[in-house]
């Protein structure tokens, strides 16, 4: 009885193997302690513009200052990190971030009141996790063995989804009793953490062939990580298959008018629309914690546009869901298919990727995953605004299924992808600027 036990929490719950590794280990640890405790700015920024400002224009005004900066951080992350040691960039991009923590607490501090102020913070801000998000995504293939890809992406995907819930919930119950400027210094000390982890880190300098393949202008560097994926058949498919999930399916823009008009009927949506914001976190969090079912599965390619197609699916339910339990339902269910996307997703890029590129590639997804979804809000608000909620969450999810069938016939290749099968081996990171992986062989 206990070894079946054991077998099914080994199997089907969390797939733990990467932990193994004590590289990857402590660095996740620590992004524990950060993607909760340094999460609070994402609720204080906003709160203090609104506070000092009284103005919803401004609070939006910075979050376009933010996705700027971390647009053009992730670019030039990408290029850093494939030319030089990516654990120094890492140690930049978080003591950047350390230092706009400071920042943030000190103005707060001194009576917060100058706009310029926080949104020149908010765009360092930017810049610092756009480095971060970048060069993390290049450096964890270089720390666990290929085939434990999909585990550690899912591991680092049950870290920032929890956060994303439990850090705005404590958040928010701090703010009375702290104030504002505490919540700043909470974040940098919860970053000292994810610092301390990263300095743990073995040297991830570029490999010898690497070196080479840095040629050209800055911006022709910048862009290479598009170039390199316009260069691949199945990897443009898999960026297809994302956006058409992102892009045509991703109806948060119409939350506000589906849970006032068709379920709150309260000022501002009432309860039903804190649920609908939380549902799909809440999905994504439960199926992360069952990530075992399909992280050790070799057919990646299949199981990216199957997630996606249901995904479609899930959305056309949200549109036609009579009521708010089946509607909250709809988006729970989607929140996991999505996990199992995006999972997939970053292991099937960065497994078809050269170490060598492994950065820029990584940058230019970080700017379709961020930008991919602001589209998708301006198209729905779009199309919300001329035939209604219902209809537009509803065709939204039907071109996603439609666009998954026709990507998934024009490219085949992308269905019959397999990754190989697991090896046993392990990687031995960072030892000499030219070795890259060794390898061990029970």
């Amino acid at each position: 009885m206990s070894a079946v036990g054991f077998r099914f929490r080994g199997t089907y719950t969390v797939d733990r193997r990467p932990l193994a590794v004590p590289a990857f280990r402590r660095l996740w640890v620590a992004s524990v302690v950060g993607a909760v405790g340094g999460s609070f700015s994402v609720v204080a920024v906003p709160t203090q513009l609104f506070t000092v400002t009284g103005s919803s224009a401004v609070v939006g005004l910075s979050a376009a200052v933010s996705l700027v900066a971390l647009v053009v951080a992730a670019l030039w992350a990408g290029a850093a990190a494939d030319a030089r040691d990516r654990r120094t960039v890492l140690l930049v991009a978080h003591c950047g971030l350390a230092l706009t923590y400071a920042g943030l607490w000190t103005q707060a501090a001194l009576g917060g009141r100058s706009v310029p102020v926080l949104l020149v913070l908010v765009a360092c801000q930017g810049l610092a996790f756009g480095a971060i998000m970048t060069t993390m995504g290049a450096a964890v293939p270089r720390l666990v063995p290929a085939e434990m890809l999909p585990a550690a992406v899912s591991l680092g995907s049950l870290v920032r989804y929890a956060g994303s819930i439990l850090g705005p919930v404590l958040a928010g119950v701090l703010i009375p009793v702290t104030g504002l400027g505490m919540l700043y210094l909470f974040d940098a000390v919860a970053l000292l953490a994810v610092l301390w982890a990263v300095v743990r880190l073995p040297p991830l300098p570029p490999r010898a062939a690497a070196r080479s393949r840095q040629a050209g202008s800055v911006l022709g560097r910048l862009l290479g990580g598009f170039r390199h994926l316009a260069a691949s058949r199945l990897l443009m498919a898999v960026l297809a298959v994302d956006l058409a999930a992102m892009v045509l399916g991703m109806p948060v823009a119409l939350f506000p008018e589906l849970a006032q008009r068709a379920y709150g009927r309260a000022e501002g949506g009432g309860p039903a629309l804190g649920l609908l914001y939380a549902a799909y976190p809440a999905g994504v969090f439960a199926v992360g914690l069952l990530s075992g079912t399909f992280t050790r599965a070799r057919r990646h390619g299949a199981l990216l546009a199957a997630a996606a197609a249901a995904w479609g699916a899930c959305v056309v339910l949200l549109g036609l869901a009579p009521v708010l339990w089946l509607a909250l339902a709809a988006l729970a269910l989607g929140g996991a298919v999505n996990f199992v996307l995006s999972t997939f997703r970053n292991a099937l890029t960065q497994s078809l990727t050269d170490d060598a590129l492994r950065g820029r590639v990584q940058g230019s997804l970080t700017v379709v995953t961020i930008g991919g979804p602001q589209i998708g809000n301006l198209l729905h608000g779009a199309a919300g605004s001329a035939f209604g909620a219902r209809p537009a969450i509803c065709a939204g999810g039907l071109l996603t299924v439609l666009a998954v069938a026709v990507i998934v016939r024009a490219v085949p290749e992308l269905g019959r992808y397999a990754a190989p099968a697991g090896t046993g081996r392990t990687h031995a990171v960072g030892r000499t600027p030219g070795a890259g992986v060794s390898r061990r062989v029970p």
